[in-house]
């Protein structure tokens, strides 16, 4: 009977074998863990749901947004929703902490001076179902209102805030500090600040970047 010979690796080439699992665990783990580091603490990423930003952004959208970043007047977020716990919104920031923000004729002032909205041009082409209470309004329609009045006849700010919070902003007139007042670029369906009250800081995930 002829002699059965096994052949066994040479040990150097078995050890090299191991080795390159080892290696691509170990870069598979550590790309991970940045990935989860860099969405915990630099960037978020999110999706539109519904049609309160458009033209803007369309629903289904994905977005990039950094956190951490200066906001400015005009900046997109993607926010905490203070109405429906574990939810988010994107919205636009109208007024800043201390800013006065008033609706007149459909056109939004801020500090008493016309606010540049060339980002609503587009909507133009946007049209309200038949049915809808807006229907023959302009998308970007929105009532008359000052920051005074939202605090006195608003039911849903009388819900929210505690009454000494609302004094004070119908004495002022202005944005409270820490706080921002947004709006969705789709007025006439858009739960926003008009609704939903001021926007704390600490609400704020990040401004929104990329769209993809």
């Amino acid at each position: 009977m002829a002699d059965k010979r096994i052949r066994r690796k040479p040990k150097k080439e078995e050890e090299g074998g191991w080795k390159f699992w080892l290696q691509t665990i170990a870069l598979t783990v550590a790309i991970y863990a940045v990935l989860f580091l860099l969405m915990q603490f630099v960037f978020s990423n999110d999706k539109v749901s519904g049609p309160s930003m458009q033209p803007t952004f369309e629903n289904g959208d994905k977005v990039i947004a950094f956190r951490h970043t200066k906001l400015s007047r005009g900046d997109v977020i993607v926010l905490k929703a203070p109405d429906e716990p574990g939810s988010f919104y994107i919205k636009r920031i109208i007024g800043l902490p201390g800013d006065t923000v008033v609706s007149k004729n459909n056109k939004i002032y801020v500090n008493g001076k016309k606010l540049n909205e060339s980002f609503l041009d587009a909507g133009s082409k946007l049209k309200e179902p038949e049915t809808s209470i807006y229907a023959n309004k302009p998308y970007s329609y929105t009532y008359d209102f000052t920051l005074s009045e939202l605090a006195k006849e608003s039911s849903e700010y009388k819900q929210r805030y505690s009454s000494s919070y609302l004094k004070k902003v119908e004495k002022t007139n202005k944005v409270p500090a820490g706080s921002y007042f947004v709006m969705g670029d789709h007025r006439t369906v858009s739960k926003d600040s008009r609704i939903i009250g001021f926007i704390n800081k600490k609400s704020i995930v990040g401004e929104v970047k990329w769209r993809y």
